[in-house]
């Protein structure tokens, strides 16, 4: 798989580029702030819908225009596809393939897969749980598609009932004696009925929960190995790197996932709705739900110690790429064809050997894109591809 050509209007600083491309290796070369990584940030868009650098479209779109264009053209087992995105911040964005426009643009995934490393990766290591849990979502729609769907079903299980939680707390925390029907006044009723309803929520989140949470950890147990050998190989085997999961569920059920141990999917809506039940009156308390997929982590190891916090920036930096590239290797084998890989400002950051290791472990992949403000950054290995400028939203062949 790789991207033959890239056509971008008002993305970023561009209000047109031409970009043709091919298999191999392809340099951008250009000083901080001349457009390098908006280049490949656009590939990146086009294969999971989103950008490694902002969580909102606004920024994407050049200022002063409305919207933004990015296109591409394909090429997998010799057959192209034409896959374009309309970026509209404050409306909804459209997608085409081959031209023909798509119901939803969340259909076009999988028609381009990526891995992308960058000097935002650091926060995979240093940064919050929720860096962690995107990277398992983001790569689980990688895998397959359809995981774009429900986590978005997720999310709106959990927003939904944030909200009956934050606008019933008042009802649902009255208590009184149990009365008769007849002699109930109205406000028990009223918390009878949220009671109720909250219960509704909660087997919808231990349903599409239990579905996402299944997917995370069998990706986990797939990616470990991988991961193991690739922080080997990056690092020279410094340390032993791993990743366990840490989830909301309640202690016992915790440590048996922690351990490695991944429940058949009807186990594990119970373990949800189980924990659901544990923690209800915190969360009416909190109006927030405090149980689910949303609340987890990948704990990231080097031998007994978390990486967080004791690990040094060279061996963050490792664990960081090294993630990424067990991602690839993992999508390699599934899909059996290698997703285009792009690497963002890596080298600068690595000493010599990690750069020449990290070389080695790329040179087969079928496209590999690079940016780096200073040519002689690049290691020799990986020198002789097609190579290309950029000054002020400007490209041309180096």
């Amino acid at each position: 798989m790789y991207v033959r050509h890239l056509s971008l209007g008002d993305f970023r600083s561009y209000h047109t580029a031409e970009l043709p491309l091919g298999p191999g290796v392809t340099t951008f070369e250009g000083l901080n702030g001349q457009g390098k990584t908006n280049l490949v940030e656009a590939i990146g868009y086009l294969a999971t819908l989103g950008s490694h650098r902002v969580a909102q479209d606004a920024p994407l779109v050049r200022f002063g225009a409305e919207q933004a264009i990015v296109r591409g053209v394909v090429v997998r087992d010799g057959r192209e596809t034409l896959v374009e995105l309309e970026i509209s911040p404050g409306r909804a964005n459209r997608a085409k393939l081959n031209r023909s426009p798509l119901t939803r643009t969340r259909e076009v995934l999988g028609s381009l897969r990526t891995v992308l490393f960058a000097p935002e990766d650091l926060a995979l290591v240093k940064g919050d749980p929720s860096e962690r849990r995107r990277f398992l979502d983001d790569l689980l729609v990688q895998r397959q598609p359809r995981w774009a769907g429900v986590r978005a079903d997720y999310d709106k299980v959990v927003k939904q009932r944030n909200a009956l939680l934050k606008s019933a707390a008042p009802v649902l925390r009255r208590r009184g004696r149990r009365r008769p029907a007849y002699d109930r006044p109205p406000e028990a009723e009223d918390r009878s009925s949220a009671l109720h309803t909250l219960d509704v929520w909660d087997q919808h989140l231990s349903q599409v929960g239990a579905s996402l949470l299944y997917a995370r950890l069998r990706l986990l147990r797939d990616l470990g190995p991988y991961l193991t050998t690739a922080y080997d190989e990056v690092s020279a085997g410094a340390s032993d790197a791993r990743a366990t999961y840490r989830c909301s569920l309640h202690e016992e059920a915790a440590a048996a996932i922690a351990a490695g141990e991944v429940p058949e999917l009807p186990e594990l809506s119970e373990l949800l709705l189980d924990s659901l039940g544990r923690v209800r009156e915190q969360e009416i308390e909190r109006g927030v739900t405090l149980v689910g997929p949303h609340r987890d982590d990948l704990v990231l190891q080097l031998g007994e110690l978390p990486a967080k916090g004791y690990a040094s920036h060279g061996e963050s930096w490792s664990f960081a790429l090294g993630l990424r590239l067990a991602s690839f290797q993992l999508l390699r084998h599934d899909l059996r064809e290698d997703p285009v890989l792009i690497l963002d400002d890596v080298f600068a950051e690595l000493d010599a050997g990690r750069r020449s290791r990290l070389a080695g472990m790329v040179s087969d992949c079928e496209q590999v894109l690079i940016t780096a403000a200073v040519g002689d950054d690049v290691p020799t290995e990986l020198a002789e591809g097609a190579r290309f400028h950029v000054k002020r939203g400007e490209v041309s062949p180096a």
